[in-house]
């Protein structure tokens, strides 16, 4: 996130704030919004740490809040066109960045780097016990 902070500080944006545009991003074809379970899968965020980005969102305009039309007990969110206009100007940054470091490390180490990448996220979501290091190999 190094080389991408500064490009979300400019457009006033948190990481998380980030993390939810872009997965609402994604959907902006559905017009009925993402169930706020899934955007909390899909952007890596807790529950209630969801909440509070959503309320500064929603307060900022760059998203809306509404109940599901198929159950009232859920809410889904949908970006406002300001937050897509957030999602629009910062993908060309990212992107820009994302073909760099593929023209410094090849597309097939990229892939590789990728495939690791969501290995670890895979085995992370597995709630799996902490291992215990042995004695000497402690952080």
């Amino acid at each position: 996130m190094a080389h991408t902070r500064p490009s979300l500080r400019e457009q006033g944006l948190s990481d998380q704030q980030w993390r939810v545009l872009r997965v609402l991003g994604e959907h902006a074809h559905d017009l009925v919004g993402v169930e706020t379970g899934r955007v909390a899968k899909e952007a890596y965020l807790l529950g209630p740490s969801l909440t509070g980005v959503l309320t500064r969102m929603e307060r900022d305009g760059l998203i809306e809040r509404s109940r599901c039309p198929q159950d009232a007990r859920r809410t889904v969110v949908r970006a406002t066109g300001a937050g897509l206009a957030k999602v629009q100007a910062l993908s060309q940054t990212i992107e820009a960045h994302y073909a760099w470091m593929e023209a410094q490390l090849g597309k097939a180490s990229l892939q590789a780097l990728y495939g690791l990448l969501d290995q670890v996220i895979a085995l992370e979501g597995d709630g799996l016990p902490v291992i215990e290091l042995p004695k000497g190999h402690e952080e």
